[in-house]
């Protein structure tokens, strides 16, 4: 049980900037759709609230994790 929770700490540590963005991203999708969304249903994306959510955090995961460092460049 030791190792696992070894493991997991090494994986949040090495990927912090796209949980980071995620969770913002998520957030800022949640309130896109609250006051942008789409009031019709028709929008596939901004007519829902969890896709909404989940494209905010696709996207904020995304563009934070462009400034990861990469340790296997040479």
């Amino acid at each position: 049980m030791n190792d696992y929770m070894k493991q997991l700490k090494e994986l949040i540590r090495k990927n912090i900037l796209f949980l980071i963005g995620a969770a913002v991203g998520g957030i800022g999708g949640y309130f896109y759709w609250l006051y942008v969304g789409c009031s019709t249903g028709t929008c596939p994306i901004t007519s829902s609230p969890v896709m909404s959510v989940i494209w905010g955090a696709i996207l904020g995961g995304l563009l934070l994790s462009m400034f990861q460092k990469n340790k296997n460049k040479k």
